[in-house]
């Protein structure tokens, strides 16, 4: 009889569930699965452990600035290849493809906006753009906005998200940069004028070196990474073992380097403050 026959356990197969990608994302600071449209919610800020997740530059200046207000500048300025650089990838061919990634010519968006009716100039770089790394073109579009903001006695905003620092397939074309941007700040320090710097994570190298680490006040987002070169060279070339934290925002705030931490949350408050502390 078929009932003999009858296996003891009835294996029952569910078909899993298709659950669509792109709903949920891990908290780089702490591994808890964050939903996306909350994690969007809250500005891209882990709810759990604070983590600052990186945002581009457009994301940042939407968070900041007066809806429709901001005009940006030079949005067409590209970079060329003046050492026609070769590797395991071209320049040309890294830029491209950058460029179709981010939706960005270059690794910086600059223009002129509203903070709660403030009038202002903003610069942000985007680490998403060969690392947020400083070339002839981001260097030339916060020259210009630092000398608009001169010329029309407005205070600048630079935020700064580089973990590339000068660009290296520009050579000494990228360097230069350095020295042109702090030019034009001092021009602008010179006019009374202020200038507000943020620092994300990260910020390193040469951009840290030049207009980033030279502002009337420097803010820089909880945790950040902040420095010239990375701990792990520094501990290779010193053959010492670091302090901990060091090179984080609240480590550089104890030893005086920058004046305030800000949370994401709270930057846009904090920047409306200090514009109207400074008019």
């Amino acid at each position: 009889m078929a009932l003999f026959g009858k296996p003891k356990y009835t294996i029952v197969r569910l078909r899993k569930k298709e659950i669509p990608e792109g709903l949920w994302t891990k908290c780089e600071g702490c591994s808890e699965a964050l939903y996306n449209k909350t994690l969007e919610e809250n500005q891209k800020v882990c709810p759990k452990c604070n983590y600052h997740f990186v945002l581009g530059a457009h994301e940042r200046i939407n968070m900041l600035l007066g809806k429709d207000t901001f005009e940006e500048y030079d949005k067409d300025m590209i970079s060329c290849d003046p050492l026609d650089f070769k590797g395991p990838k071209t320049y040309k061919e890294k830029l491209e493809a950058d460029q179709n990634i981010t939706g960005l010519k270059d690794a910086v968006v600059s223009g002129e906006g509203k903070l709660d009716g403030k009038r202002l100039i903003i610069a942000v770089t985007d680490s998403r753009f060969i690392m947020g790394s400083m070339g002839s073109v981001v260097g030339e579009k916060i020259t210009r906005a630092i000398e608009f903001a001169t010329k029309n006695r407005l205070p600048i905003i630079i935020i700064s998200g580089s973990g590339g620092g000068a660009r290296m397939y520009e050579g000494m074309f990228s360097l230069m940069q350095m020295s042109k941007t702090c030019a034009a700040l001092s021009y602008h320090h010179q006019a009374k004028l202020p200038y507000i710097s943020v620092l994300t994570n990260p910020t390193m190298a040469g951009v840290m070196a030049s207009f980033a680490g030279i502002a009337d006040v420097i803010i820089a987002e909880p945790k950040a990474l902040i420095g010239f070169t990375g701990p792990r060279v520094i501990e290779q070339t010193i053959r010492q073992k670091l302090p901990p934290g060091f090179q984080r925002s609240e480590f550089l705030l104890e030893h005086g380097l920058i004046d305030m931490i800000v949370h994401r949350k709270a930057l846009k408050a904090t920047l409306s403050q200090l514009l109207d502390y400074f008019s």
